[in-house]
């Protein structure tokens, strides 16, 4: 199993303290050190399952707009997104679980227009206020139809790491990796008006796989 960059510094303390305590619980409790061991372990192969990358074919898109992240699509609404566009757009969020694959990709190919990142609260990532008061990171591009869309990596109470790598200027691929977050979080996507949802709250998305809208060319 291919694991994620960002697993290096949380596999090597989870190692760690899976030995330390592995180890005392064998030497003070004996044979009743199993009771301590396996619920130990199953948390400690959670750690390796979370930071998984799986394999994908990810395909060119123009006109599509792909699901960013594995996870649950939890709102569809018009807002006002006063960050960037400064005008009205359709909010579609996508919320994580832990066992979610954490990769975060751009959901549409164009041009890194913008980028900012916001220090914050550790809201419920589902809280509709975890938008604008979390820990997020917001990114725009500009899209070869010619629109402008926002998206924007949101912490959750138990995300407590948000990484992007993306910069201004940047060709961004739909459906390829531009972050990460650690542990359960949310991702808002800001499309025009005018574009086409084919996404409905309750459905399951694989990110890099899934097309969530239509844009007009």
């Amino acid at each position: 199993m291919k694991l994620h960059r960002e697993s290096k510094g949380t596999i090597t303390v989870a190692t760690i303290l899976f030995i330390i305590i592995s180890v005392l619980a064998i030497y003070f409790l004996k044979m009743w050190s199993l009771l301590i061991i396996m619920p130990l372990l199953v948390v400690y192969s959670l750690v390796f399952w979370f930071f998984r990358v799986p394999d994908r074919n990810i395909l060119e898109h123009r006109e599509n707009v792909i699901a960013p992240v594995d996870g649950k699509v939890v709102m569809i609404k018009e807002v006002d997104e006063t960050e960037f566009l400064k005008e009205k757009a359709i909010q579609v969020s996508i919320f994580m679980s832990p066992l979610n694959v954490h990769i975060c990709r751009y959901p549409v190919s164009g041009k890194v227009i913008y980028k900012k990142y916001h220090p914050g609260k550790y809201l419920v990532a589902w809280h509709e206020k975890s938008s604008t008061e979390n820990e997020r990171t917001t990114v725009a591009v500009e899209t070869g139809t010619n629109h402008k869309v926002v998206f924007r990596q949101i912490a959750g109470y138990v995300a407590r790491r948000i990484v992007f790598y993306c910069n201004e200027g940047d060709q961004a691929k739909a459906g390829h990796e531009f972050g990460f977050i650690k542990f359960g979080s949310r991702m808002d996507v800001f499309l025009p008006l005018d574009t086409e949802i084919i996404c409905k709250i309750g459905d399951i998305t694989k990110g890099g796989l899934d097309v969530i809208a239509r844009m007009k060319d």
